[in-house]
């Protein structure tokens, strides 16, 4: 759980960070923005490389052999380096973005069925509420020391992440077995670059449609391609027969539509509260004060993920994710209805941080449910690839709608066009809903899942 919270909170570093490296660095603010872009990439890039490499015996090394990659990184970030290598420092540092499926894998196989299922549940709610703890601290020392001193947290806490890791970290179960498609990955890496890279550069959608259209055309075609080479593998990166199962398919649907309204929903509050008064709304925070306002996001996040377990005891987990995409959605009401003083904003972020942490917990246990228990770092890396798609798009559709809603005179929005924004969330978390309820429709049960590694698996119920 230490890891996951670790790399969730150290991949966030670069959000709170983009405008003190602009200045730093004197470079765009377009141009800070890939020290965030870049770490979503590698990271989805990375996930589903590790969760198959996870899979095999060599999952320790592995675990390893990537946060020493981050411990790099984020050296390279600290170091008075050039701006290009704080962007490798920062792409070193997103690959741990992939350990969070591989921390699930390790609890599934070394824990009982009953604390591995309250575990891995805790482990999705963390890799979330991360970035609530590193906003904050970040947007602090930023203030305080620099964009250097925000990054030298990162360096610190990834060094005790590691030795966390090699003091504890168990072997995997002997006969595993995993081989790497490195043409599949590297055709994935090109289609999810493109997806991300379409995501973050909002203003080409504006300005160059044309070549915008063209590239997203291109991104579904290599997508398409790969989803056709795992089909036809023996040894495929990810097991997307398995995400041919209504149940998976469905889980990744509420996911992938989830997300966008998820991480809509953080950007608008988190912009909405650091534009000035001079706009004639929101309150003009700094970074780290902007920072705060996500501490009720991880406390109620957190908070919900601990009680998920014990509701999961009487309620199935896709009745579970349809409720707490209701959840989410009530954050939406509450800052289209409310937002004229800064305690609102806080209610809505806790709101939203209950939603997205009962949410998260109860994710795994609709995947897992239908998962060998030897496939269970590959099923939930395919996952947080999904999830970090929509993430990404959520907070691109968030900047396409307030740039449509900005006058060509005026450097901010107009107050209406963070209504439309959240209209748009409701919108997407009406049909995570739907699409929840119908997963527990033909919700599976617990019935026994043969295993290639042998024995059986059965959901992990808490």
């Amino acid at each position: 759980m230490f890891i996951a919270l670790v790399v969730a909170a150290v991949a966030s570093l670069g959000a709170p960070l983009i405008t003190s490296v602009a200045t730093t660095f004197h470079v765009s603010l377009d141009s800070a923005q890939w020290t965030l872009t870049i770490a979503l990439l590698s990271g989805a890039v990375a996930t589903p490389v590790l969760g198959r490499l996870g899979a095999g015996p060599h999952r320790r090394a592995t675990i390893l052999a990537t946060l020493a990659v981050v411990v790099a990184g984020s050296a390279l970030t600290v170091l008075p380096l050039p701006f290009a290598w704080l962007l490798v420092g920062r792409a070193a540092q997103g690959v741990g973005l992939g350990l969070t499926a591989l921390m699930m894998g390790v609890a599934r196989d070394h824990l009982t069925e009953r604390r591995s299922a309250a575990t891995i549940a805790l482990i999705s709610v963390i890799s979330i509420i991360g970035v609530g703890v590193g906003y904050p601290l970040a947007g602090l020392l930023a203030e305080v020391g620099g964009v250097r001193a925000a990054y030298g947290l990162g360096l610190f806490v990834t060094a005790l992440a590691f030795l966390a890791a090699w003091r504890s970290m168990p072997v995997a179960p002997e006969g595993r077995s995993a081989h790497v498609d490195v043409t599949g990955a590297l055709v994935l890496a090109g289609g999810l670059f493109l997806v991300l890279f379409l995501a973050s550069e909002t203003s080409l959608w504006s300005h160059q449609l044309a070549v915008a259209v063209v590239l997203a055309l291109v991104a579904v075609l290599l997508l398409c391609a790969w989803t056709a080479s795992e089909l036809r593998s023996e040894t495929p990166l990810v097991d997307v027969r398995a995400v041919r199962r209504p149940a998976v398919a469905a889980a990744n649907i509420a996911m992938f539509v989830g997300g966008i309204g998820m991480y809509l929903l953080l950007t608008l509050i988190t912009r909405y509260a650091q534009t000035p008064h001079s706009a004639g709304y929101g309150f003009g925070l700094t970074t780290f004060v902007a920072g705060l306002v996500l501490v009720p996001f991880s406390v109620l996040g957190f908070v919900a993920g601990k009680l998920t377990p014990r509701v999961r005891m009487r309620i199935d987990a896709p009745l579970l994710l349809a409720g707490s995409a209701v959840v989410v959605g009530g954050g939406f009401v509450l800052f289209v209805a409310v937002r004229s003083n800064l305690a609102e904003l806080f209610v809505a972020m806790g709101v939203l941080g209950f939603g997205v942490g009962s949410f998260s917990a109860a994710m795994p246990g609709v995947i897992l449910a239908v998962t060998p228990k030897s496939e269970t770092s590959s099923a939930m890396s395919f996952n947080y690839v999904v999830r970090s798609v929509g993430y990404s798009l959520g907070s691109a559709i968030g900047g396409l709608v307030l740039a449509a809603g900005t006058d060509t005179d005026q450097l901010f929005p107009s107050d209406g066009a963070y209504t439309t924004a959240a209209l748009v969330g409701i919108a997407a978390m009406a049909i995570t809903t739907l699409t929840s309820l119908a997963l527990a429709r033909r919700s599976p049960g617990t019935d026994p899942i043969e295993d290639p590694a042998g024995g059986t698996s059965r959901t992990p119920t808490p």
